[in-house]
């Protein structure tokens, strides 16, 4: 009975937020992704899903951008914006570049650091291997484990695989990102947060 009503109850044991608060901000972070490359400003997934969560969610995206850049770029915003919760989509070019995991893990894992120190949630979206069939790349799920995160290890593997959802090969289009939003919505209400 007990682990009927665990079950029930949100997946025991899953990370969970704190509901966000009115008025609080959302920090969409990364790079390209986040940016909406492949669509109009109004078609970037933080756009949208500012408009599905009722709040203000800031695009922090700078198209081509390594983790080490990022690691770098993140104090700042957190201090200046003061964020409840943090989307951090990082990684994607360093993957492409080969720049190999144990840097980009390192830098990841700085930047959580640098979210949770500043008191922020934080949700964290993996960024696939180079390979057709590819979920999130290993690592993600490794750094998730550790620091107790909320983890979409499927969405980006899953939107790429779709060719009426991206602008190129490694960028959504308008749906595409409006899809991504979605998920991340339905995961956010899912955990907790909205």
């Amino acid at each position: 009975m007990i682990a009927v009503l665990c079950l029930l109850l949100a997946g025991c044991g899953d990370p969970q937020f704190r509901p966000l608060m009115a008025g609080e901000t959302i920090l969409a972070f990364g790079d390209s992704l986040t940016e909406g490359r492949g669509a109009s400003p109004s078609q970037s997934y933080p756009s949208v899903l500012a408009n599905l969560s009722g709040h203000t969610v800031i695009n922090a995206g700078v198209s081509g951008e390594l983790s080490q850049a990022g690691r770098a770029r993140l104090p700042a915003l957190l201090a200046e914006h003061r964020p409840g919760l943090v989307i951090l989509l990082e990684g994607g070019n360093d993957i492409l570049r080969n720049s190999g995991e144990s840097a980009l893990k390192a830098n990841l894992a700085a930047m959580i650091e640098a979210v949770q120190g500043s008191g922020a949630q934080l949700l964290l979206v993996a960024v696939p291997r180079k390979s057709l069939l590819s979920d999130g790349a290993p690592l993600y799920g490794e750094l998730a484990e550790r620091y107790q995160l909320v983890l979409d290890d499927s969405s980006i593997g899953e939107l790429l695989r779709s060719p009426d959802l991206k602008s190129d090969m490694v960028h959504l289009n308008g749906k595409g990102y409006a899809v991504l939003a979605e998920r991340l919505h339905g995961l956010l209400q899912d955990r907790g947060a909205l």
